[in-house]
């Protein structure tokens, strides 16, 4: 799946003269945690609810002890006051905005989600923004694709064990000895492992194995003793 796949076309933006009043409402209003900030239709900027923490208005803007200001660059400190004090979208939003096309993979996207701390990214063509994902998007399209899976076909025990190792032996944590029993559907691990995250991968693995009904995961884990 894409981003064009799960993005949200309908996109709540707002304009770089747009009041902190008027964005947190926004923000509030449609339960969202970010919003875009657009000028003839090109993405400028973005408000996110971080951009919105320190406010004189709430009294939490950053509050620190002389010499620790003292040890803050002026700069950093024009920035912060810009940031707390200001009334206007452009003075408060993010300028470096990630963004994805339609054509970027879920994978990749939830990937950017995870590297930036962000909850939402917005979707770019031709220079114009057409969508806007969010990790709440990312949760839905899970739901979707679960909800469509296609039933499963009874396999006898013979080939669904054949199924099962082949779904094993290409991952890389796989140990390869060990012994995997099928009986009527149910899927019977021995041996020994190096640690609780392999047994359990192991295990996960086997339950994705089309077919599969139950797993009795018998592995062991190595002892220092059973190692040397």
């Amino acid at each position: 799946m894409k981003a064009a796949d799960v993005m949200v076309s309908k996109v709540i933006s707002v304009r770089s003269d747009t009041s902190v009043e008027e964005i947190a409402e926004t923000l509030l209003t449609n339960r969202i945690s970010a919003v875009p900030v657009l000028e003839d239709g090109g993405l400028v900027g973005i408000v996110s609810e971080g951009d919105l923490i320190h406010r004189v208005e709430a009294d939490t803007e950053r509050h620190r002890s002389w010499w620790l200001e003292l040890l803050t660059g002026r700069e950093t400190l024009a920035r912060e006051f810009v940031k707390s004090h200001s009334r206007k979208a452009a003075d408060v939003m993010t300028r470096s905005v990630v963004t994805v096309t339609p054509d970027t993979s879920l994978s990749d996207l939830a990937s950017l989600l995870e590297k930036h701390r962000i909850k939402r990214v917005p979707v770019m063509q031709d220079g114009k923004i057409v969508g806007i994902v969010s990790r709440a998007n990312l949760i839905q399209a899970l739901v979707r694709d679960g909800n469509k899976r296609i039933p499963e076909q009874a396999l006898d025990d013979s080939a669904l064990r054949n199924n099962v190792l082949a779904q094993l032996r290409n991952k890389p944590w796989w140990p390869n000895d060990v012994n995997v029993i099928v009986q009527d559907g149910t899927v019977e691990l021995y041996g020994m492992v190096d640690s609780n995250a392999e047994k359990e991968a192991i295990r996960v693995a086997v339950e994705l194995t089309p077919g599969v009904r139950a797993v009795a995961n018998k592995l062991a884990l190595k002892t220092m003793q059973t190692m040397v």
